[in-house]
């Protein structure tokens, strides 16, 4: 595993990312883009780990794009950059589609690519005194590739305001229009997150996978009898699959079912 990144399995089945790059700010340049991709494929494919935690060391969660790589990367021809930003893309696609539930933990500054970061996770803490803000224009760019995500979880109202000011918005501002969830003082931020971690657990790992691909699905799309069609045909399906058949079965019986592992 690359040192700008760490990653950590509980026996529970919690996997912790960390970003490992605090003289930094976390920023992120190309090796972490790729480290970060790949650890979350392995963790993905991995039926060992349940949920997915991203955090970072030190007083920062990120501060974006590195300026080292954003230098090197203005040298580049089209072709190059482009292809560069299609790592990124893929980045943020692995993340927003990952079958696990992702808990994302924000602390301190949390700048352009590292908001697409957090709009990708499931659920969000951040730090009471955490900053974001959507810098690119300062810069004379775009925050292209992370636009979908981000404006899908703060709206186009916010997203017009801030993408084109590239003001410094608060934790408490980023919890009113949806990208933060919880906030909590920064040396809480660990204690918080697994304890979000601990009612994931409790509910069927399939079931979680089959939801996460169930809110992608449905989102935004008309109330149709397509949609009324799909929507049923999914809860036949998993009712009669074995997870739903143990957690029916286990909840008839008043035990726990055997995706809760005893203590």
């Amino acid at each position: 595993m690359s040192p700008c990144l760490l990653v950590e399995t509980a026996t529970n089945g919690v996997a912790t990312l960390l970003l490992n790059r605090p003289e930094r700010h976390n920023a992120f340049d190309d090796v972490l883009i790729v480290a970060l991709t790949e650890a979350l494929q392995k963790l993905d494919a991995d039926p060992a780990v349940r949920v997915v935690v991203l955090a970072a060391q030190g007083k920062n969660f990120s501060a974006g794009a590195d300026l080292g790589w954003m230098q090197r990367m203005a040298g580049y021809a089209e072709a190059d950059n482009l292809a560069d930003a299609r790592k990124l893309a893929q980045l943020m696609e692995t993340l927003d589609r990952l079958s696990k539930p992702v808990i994302g933990a924000a602390q301190g500054a949390t700048f352009g690519g590292g908001v697409g970061l957090i709009a990708c996770c499931d659920l969000v803490v951040a730090s009471n005194d955490a900053q974001f803000c959507l810098s690119e224009v300062k810069l004379g760019l775009i925050p292209a590739v992370i636009s979908p995500y981000v404006v899908r979880k703060i709206g186009v109202a916010a997203a017009r305001r801030y993408f084109l000011t590239a003001e410094r918005f608060s934790a408490s501002e980023a919890q009113r229009f949806g990208l933060v969830h919880e906030l909590a003082p920064a040396d809480e931020l660990p204690s918080l997150s697994h304890a979000l971690a601990e009612h994931l657990l409790a509910n069927g790992p399939q079931a979680l996978a089959a939801a996460k691909r169930l809110i992608h699905d449905i989102a935004d799309r008309p109330i149709d009898a397509e949609l009324i069609d799909d929507t049923a045909r999914r809860i036949a399906a998993i009712r009669v699959g074995a997870e739903g058949q143990e957690g029916l079965k286990a909840f008839l019986e008043k035990r726990p079912p055997n995706w809760i592992k005893p203590r």
